[in-house]
């Protein structure tokens, strides 16, 4: 029945060939499963009902494959927050990073205030791509986060999770996050400090101008290429 379900799960969500064999299970879940739409729907034949589907979703949980316990997690991402919850905070310490972040990408669909929480503890884990899950998260459920949490941010060893920082600072203003984008333009990562600027000009356009200036002799060749591009397309108009 175990595989049965499994393969149901995974025609129904179109993740078959993204979990095929070699598939890590380490991947960015906002990578890997991106086909996966919060909303979509999984429909088993008749033969599987839902109180047998979750109880073989929760049996995963504990499989020594953490791609089974990856579907496992998707699949009590859509189903009652009340059940779904206390099994996805379980899944957080687990040893796996991939199975971590996944946890994080079920949970930050809950309105359930502890997942907050949650979310901000796990802006420390060990693994960058879980810090990206649980940042992502947080501005997703649109949390309040301090500021100092996000200065402390600039100095985090991964350039990921700098970058992340970046692109999710341009979702919308924030106060305070002027200074924050500055610093992150200057980042020894070349990816960085271009998310960085990408924020900056949709944000604060006349303010992006002088370190867009800047970045016409960045030592990037890519980045160069993009800022001036950006300040011709201002020098046209829209």
């Amino acid at each position: 029945m175990s595989e049965r379900f499994r393969l149901i799960f995974l025609k129904s969500t179109g993740t078959e060939k993204s979990l095929g064999v070699g598939a890590s299970p380490s991947h960015d879940p906002e990578e890997t499963y991106s086909t996966i739409s919060p909303s979509s729907e999984v429909v088993p034949p008749a033969t599987f009902s839902s109180q047998a589907m979750l109880q073989q979703a929760k049996a995963d949980l504990k499989h020594s494959d953490a791609k089974v316990r990856i579907l496992a997690i998707q699949y009590l991402g859509k189903v009652d927050p009340s059940i779904a919850l206390p099994l996805l905070q379980e899944m957080v310490p687990d040893r796996d990073p991939g199975v971590r972040a996944q946890a994080l990408s079920s949970l930050m669909r809950l309105k359930d205030p502890p997942v907050g929480a949650l979310l901000k503890k796990c802006l420390r884990d060990r693994d960058p791509q879980v810090r990206v899950a649980a940042l992502r998260g947080m501005f997703k459920r649109r949390e309040r986060i301090d500021l100092n949490l996000l200065l402390q941010l600039l100095s985090d060893e991964s350039p990921r999770v700098r970058r992340k920082l970046a692109t999710l600072l341009g979702w919308g203003q924030r106060e305070g996050v002027l200074p924050i984008l500055t610093e992150l333009s200057k980042d020894q990562d070349a990816q960085v400090r271009q998310a960085a600027l990408v924020s900056l000009t949709t944000l604060y356009p006349e303010e992006s101008e002088d370190r867009l200036l800047k970045a016409m002799n960045d030592s990037d060749p890519g980045l160069r290429k993009w800022a001036i591009a950006a300040l011709e397309k201002r020098a046209t108009g829209p």
